[in-house]
């Protein structure tokens, strides 16, 4: 009799092993040229500034366009195992898909009402 959970732990193994391997052969063959642009930080392309313009406002856009996906992945996420398993879920399970989506529909009206929806 074996345990059921070696398998599992030979695949975390390899794994492991796969992961470590890339990182140490990236670092032990990879190209080592550093100069200057390399070790600073990476700021979109543009020059960092040590104060924001226009008194520290930052614009949300980019927020918008995550929550955006968030809230559109979290919704098919739930979605389709319920699709699929419609016949079997019965009443209840229509009840609590049209809870879920009352709930989804909050972050997505108040992403609208912020002009989330909106491209420039």
């Amino acid at each position: 009799m074996s345990n059921p959970y070696v398998p599992l732990l030979v695949m975390i193994g390899i794994a492991a092993v796969l992961a470590l391997g890339g990182v140490g052969a990236s670092a032990i063959l990879g190209p080592k040229r550093y100069n200057r642009a390399k070790l600073e930080a990476y700021e979109c392309g543009i020059e960092p500034t040590p104060h924001a313009i226009g008194g520290g406002r930052f614009p949300i856009k980019y927020y918008l366009v995550a929550m955006t996906f968030i809230v559109f992945d979290i919704e098919v996420v739930f979605l389709y195992p319920w699709a699929v398993g419609f016949a079997e879920l019965a009443t209840f399970g229509l009840v609590a898909m049209m809870v879920f989506l009352l709930i989804i529909t909050v972050p997505f009206a108040y992403e609208w009402k912020r002009g989330g929806l909106e491209w420039d």
